[in-house]
């Protein structure tokens, strides 16, 4: 057997033995303020069906229902299965969990595809899904859910919360340039990357984004020396505290050189808006990300998060916030596999189709996945080398995103092995130099 079959088994052992041939299952389709609950056999035989109005925190008293149904039934115990959705199954786990009952969850796109094949139709009911849970619960097509530690449980809400940040930033930052291209376009001119200037970003922060607030300073020499007070006051704002005399001298005469030509004030005071956005949201995100560290440190993961070269601490724990603890994992594929960049296989016979990713599992995942090989590309010399070899036309066919793909599931495979055998990176055994066993034994 292969070492995928032996983990297979291995698997199946373990939820054979929560979900217990001689246990019911109960399964609870999850809503707001109305919850329906199915007792069923291991054959998908109804044994107690019933529709309880409340909160999935009122669910106690359902709970003993469904006990007290199948021991009627003669059951000697139940196991409870939901659908993961949104916060409500944690409730649900702790009222399990505070009565001794073992609680496994069906992920949703399992049920959808059930539902579609138990009829060929849409048809979608909560009693029907109750069913369809139950059934995939006695088929094994589970899983557990993530024990619930403070600091990796606020490592995860952490790294939600500089996702949304870095969103609404870069929605905002895409703004402020759209604005400014159809009513200051020369204004974007005065920097080579604008939006990146602590000098650009500051100047258009005190003058709005409007050219008739320079020009209403006075003279073109009297608004240099007010605008540069005042710039020097709002430098700070934006992580600097030196004026780039370029940037804000060509300012001011793009400003200047407008002159009397019509200007739609309306999309400047937009851009001004977004300009507060966009320094809004880059704050909050430095904010989690600082929050994030200090997590990395109370988890004693700092030196290991910091030892891959070109990956910032940052990044890794942005991965980590979507993984939780990575020794909950049975190997290195299964972390890839959770992030949907696993390859996807394509054949039948003779026939060889295209291989692409998956594209299951945790979306945030594969994103700060990516964004960590990305930007390894240019400071890590293994990852480097991996990537020319991946697109060299000579001895490879993958294309230059599909190469960065296979770094960033490298990279995910060797974060596994760094975190949970507390081993800093190293670039002789990531490069296939040397062997794990063989440094060990020097």
């Amino acid at each position: 057997m292969s070492r995928g079959d032996k983990r297979r088994n291995d698997r199946i052992s373990r939820f054979r033995g929560i979900v217990r041939r001689d246990y019911a299952v109960v399964a609870i389709d999850l809503a707001a303020n109305k919850q329906v609950v199915a007792v069923t056999d291991h054959d998908s035989r109804i044994v107690a069906r019933r529709t309880f109005h409340c909160a999935p925190r009122q669910l106690a008293t359902a709970i003993e229902w469904s006990r007290t149904h199948a021991t009627a039934a003669g059951f000697a115990g139940i196991v409870l299965a939901c659908e993961p959705t949104g916060h409500r199954w944690k409730t649900v786990r702790d009222l399990a969990a505070a009565v001794g009952v073992a609680v496994v969850c069906v992920q949703p796109i399992a049920v959808a595809r059930a539902r579609e094949t138990e009829d060929f139709t849409h048809d979608k009911s909560d009693d029907k899904d109750a069913l369809l849970i139950a059934r995939l619960t006695t088929q094994l097509h589970i899983y557990l859910p993530e024990p619930a530690e403070e600091q990796w449980t606020r490592l995860r809400h952490l790294g939600v919360r500089r996702a949304q940040q870095l969103t609404r930033r870069g929605a905002a930052r895409q703004q402020v340039r759209d604005m400014l291209d159809s009513a200051w376009p020369h204004a974007l001119d005065c920097a080579r990357r604008p939006l990146d200037s602590a000098t650009w970003l500051a100047t258009m922060a005190v003058s709005g984004c409007d050219p008739t607030a320079v020009t209403s300073l006075g003279d073109r020499d009297h608004a240099a020396t007010q605008l540069r007070e005042r710039v020097r006051t709002e430098l700070p704002h934006w992580g600097a505290r030196r004026i780039n005399n370029r940037i804000l001298t060509a300012i001011i005469d793009t400003a200047f050189d407008i002159g009397n030509q019509p200007i739609e004030a309306g999309a400047l005071e937009r851009a001004h808006y977004a300009l507060g956005d966009y320094q809004h949201a880059a704050t909050q995100c430095d904010t989690a990300e600082t929050h994030m560290l200090a997590v990395l440190t109370d988890l004693g993961l700092d030196e290991l998060a910091g030892s891959i070269p070109g990956v910032s601490k940052v990044s890794v724990a942005a991965i980590l916030a979507e993984t939780g603890n990575l020794a909950r994992f049975d190997s290195a594929r299964a972390v890839v596999k959770h992030a949907g960049l696993c390859p996807r296989e394509n054949s039948s016979g003779a026939y060889r189709g295209t291989t692409t990713i998956s594209g299951r599992g945790r979306p945030l995942l594969r994103v700060a996945a990516w964004r960590a090989a990305f930007a390894a590309l240019t400071h890590n010399e293994v990852y480097a080398t991996r990537y020319r070899h991946l697109t060299n036309r000579e001895t490879s066919t993958l294309k230059p995103n599909q190469a960065r793909v296979a770094i960033a599931a490298a990279l995910l495979r060797q974060l596994f092995v760094v975190i949970t055998t507390a081993t800093p990176w190293n670039p002789d055994i990531a490069a296939g130099r040397t062997r794990p066993a063989e440094r060990t034994a020097a």
